[in-house]
């Protein structure tokens, strides 16, 4: 009797729950009837078909409003008052600006077909105003700072400058970033944020500077003649010095040592062959009249 109870019982709960999963399967099974799939599938094709549109509308803008700023630039008559490097910073920022122009009228025109309005999400932005504040803080800093550098013109494009500890040519000056390509290659992305002392190596003409070394019983009148001959020799040859050579005379490095040190101001990039061909010369000289040279360490610095 207990057993046919207990059969009774269960015969009971499963056709409970039998009922309760038949009348979900039927809510279900209204819903999606109830569906005009013919009408989502329509709208679906309708959505992505205009987001395709969209995309090559504004590949195409994008195209060619590159190439019109590329070809204005090749073709602009460059004044006085604008040098090379300034104009290829004005190229790169105005590439840059551009870029930012097309993809945030390209994600609106999306977001408007997607029917996300947009104008109430712009008109709403004072709800999410502090987060967004915080999330954007390091953006607006960078613009910001990118800005002063280009009203300052701290550096320009092809600059060649030393920015915290990285050296090298500037590359392209962006709303956010500037890159620099470091002497070995390496490019360099640096938020404009973290720019705060920036020497430019590339404003002023470059000094090297030349020490002789040589032994005390010299007969440093004959060295200093035989170094100015040289002098009159190769600076001819070389429009790239802007002034000098001068042969400044005997020094001593503090420990002892004299030298002989030249001194030359060379338009900048142009300081390293200068120095080499330079001192090659002065070397080759000073050995085949005799003189006994020592090390000759190597100087080359911002001229003051």
């Amino acid at each position: 009797m207990y057993f046919f109870y207990l059969s009774k019982k269960a015969d009971t709960v499963t056709s409970t729950v039998s009922k309760q999963m038949n009348r979900q399967t039927n809510v279900l099974t209204k819903y999606f009837t109830s569906i005009n799939w013919d009408t989502v599938l329509g709208k679906i094709i309708s959505v992505a078909i205009s987001i395709i549109l969209l995309s090559i509308f504004f590949l195409l803008i994008n195209w060619i409003g590159k190439k019109f700023i590329r070809h204005s630039f090749k073709h602009t008559k460059r004044g006085q008052h604008l040098t090379s490097n300034r104009m290829n910073t004005i190229y790169t920022l105005s590439l840059n600006i551009f870029h930012y122009c097309i993809l945030f009228f390209y994600l609106y025109a999306v977001l408007s077909v997607l029917g996300i309005p947009v104008g109430t999400l712009i008109a709403g932005a004072g709800i999410l105003s502090v987060a967004l504040g915080l999330g954007a803080q390091g953006f607006v800093t960078d613009v910001v700072t990118g800005f002063f550098i280009l009203l300052e013109q701290q550096f320009d494009v092809g600059d060649e400058v030393k920015i915290g500890s990285i050296n090298g040519t500037i590359h392209a000056i962006g709303l956010r970033t500037t890159q620099i390509v470091d002497y070995d290659g390496t490019l360099h992305f640096i938020p404009n944020r973290n720019i705060t002392i920036v020497s430019n190596l590339s404003r002023n003409d470059m000094r090297a500077l030349i020490d002789i070394y040589f032994d005390p019983n010299e007969d440093i009148t004959k060295m200093s003649k035989i170094i100015k001959n040289v002098n009159q020799e190769l600076a001819p040859k070389y429009p790239e010095i802007t002034q000098g050579p001068t042969l400044l005379g005997t020094i001593d490095n503090g420990h002892g040592q004299l030298a002989l040190r030249v001194i030359i101001y060379t338009k900048n990039g142009a300081q390293y062959t200068v120095q080499r061909i330079f001192l090659a010369t002065y070397l080759e000289e000073l050995s085949k009249a005799g003189c006994k040279i020592a090390n000759s360490p190597l100087n080359l610095t911002t001229a003051d």
